[in-house]
């Protein structure tokens, strides 16, 4: 553990565009506590502390591993305080307590695609420089150059138009902060800006970088990090990147399979229980690798286009119009198989709904 460095994540209780975002669910955890637990995992810091004024965002910071020794007051926690004054603030609580640190790492706690490898970098290459700071940025998707605002008349005025027509290759490519983490050296002092000659930018690609202030900006949040981390939350995502060097798998008429089918059947986003991989009744086999299967689900249905049959000792409904032709080097593993009468009773139930493609008149 690296001595002398604190990390402070500020999270304060009042957010008014998405209500309580510091601990708003975000796949199944608190969003402030991907901070926590990154903060964590870096083993850079002594303590991860959390300046809140909320003693709800206090409980859950403490139940993932931070720690919370005083509640901020009131006056730093509306919407115009500035996160300096909060960190500040906290230096100066924990210095009254004895507690004095080299290096302070502010985390924002709105940051769930923080990865550890990052704040370890901005701690090493601040220890081994004369710089004061060191912070998390991303480069620029377009040339700033070629931006342009519109006028009160609803018109477009260039800020350079000098570089209207300068291709974009031979523009100087621009950066901006990518507001995860914030690293300061107290031993010197800077009278620059964070975003000044004294700091160094520690360059993170932009797709592990969201600004969560809107809604818009939590749902792209969350796309991103569906994307990132397929594995943590999709425990069949490793099968589902090796289905295409598997080995074709022969299998029986009538047999319930375990299947994989790539992007179709990693839809269910969280993909909890042993029910993700969703099971197909195999109907007809139509050669060695090809075979027209019927999904189930265990939506609880029945009508005209469901049927229900019993499988795992539940009720489940077989999707009829989702009958399709499955290749079977897509299977997994063989699961159970049907009953006979089952079996008959959703053949016969399919066959009212599908017409065979032997028994079509007319097509062409």
């Amino acid at each position: 553990m690296a001595k002398n460095a604190i990390a402070i994540i500020p999270a304060r209780g009042g957010s008014k565009r998405i209500p309580k975002k510091n601990i708003k669910d975000f796949f199944g955890k608190p969003l402030i506590a991907y901070s926590i637990e990154v903060a964590l995992a870096s083993k850079l810091f002594e303590k991860v502390v959390v300046t809140t004024d909320d003693e709800q965002i206090a409980k859950i910071a403490k139940e993932y591993g931070a720690e919370v020794p005083f509640l901020r007051p009131k006056e730093l926690s509306d919407d115009f305080t500035g996160t300096g004054d909060v960190v500040d603030h906290a230096i100066k609580e924990l210095e009254t307590h004895g507690e004095f640190y080299e290096y302070i790492c502010t985390i924002y706690a709105t940051a769930p695609l923080l990865q550890k490898e990052y704040l370890i970098e901005g701690y090493e290459k601040l220890q081994k420089s004369d710089a004061v700071n060191a912070f998390s940025a991303t480069s620029m998707p377009f040339p700033i150059q070629r931006t342009f605002k519109l006028n009160e008349s609803g018109r477009c005025e260039m800020f350079t138009p000098e570089h209207y027509m300068t291709r974009s290759q031979d523009l100087e490519e621009a950066y901006q902060d990518a507001g995860q983490f914030y690293w300061e050296k107290r031993s010197q002092k800077s009278n620059e800006i964070m975003f000044g000659k004294d700091s160094i930018s520690i360059v993170l690609p932009r797709h592990l970088v969201q600004d969560i202030d809107t809604l818009e900006d939590w749902d792209r949040a969350e796309k991103l990090y569906k994307v990132l981390n397929k594995n943590s939350y999709d425990k069949w995502n490793e099968l589902k990147q090796e289905i295409d060097v598997r080995k074709p798998i022969l299998f029986r008429e009538r047999d319930v399979l375990f299947i994989s089918m790539g992007q179709n059947i990693g839809y269910e986003q969280y993909g909890k229980g042993d029910d993700f991989l969703r099971p197909v009744v195999v109907l007809k086999k139509f050669s060695k690798n090809l075979f027209l299967g019927i999904p189930l689900s265990s939506q609880l249905k029945d009508g005209y286009f469901f049927h229900t049959v019993t499988f795992k000792e539940r009720e489940n409904i077989a999707l009829l119009l989702q009958s399709k032709t499955f290749d079977s080097k897509r299977i997994k593993y063989k699961l159970a198989t049907l009953s006979q009468n089952e079996f008959s009773k959703l053949s016969e139930k399919f066959c009212e709904v599908v017409t065979p493609i032997s028994e079509k008149k007319g097509s062409d």
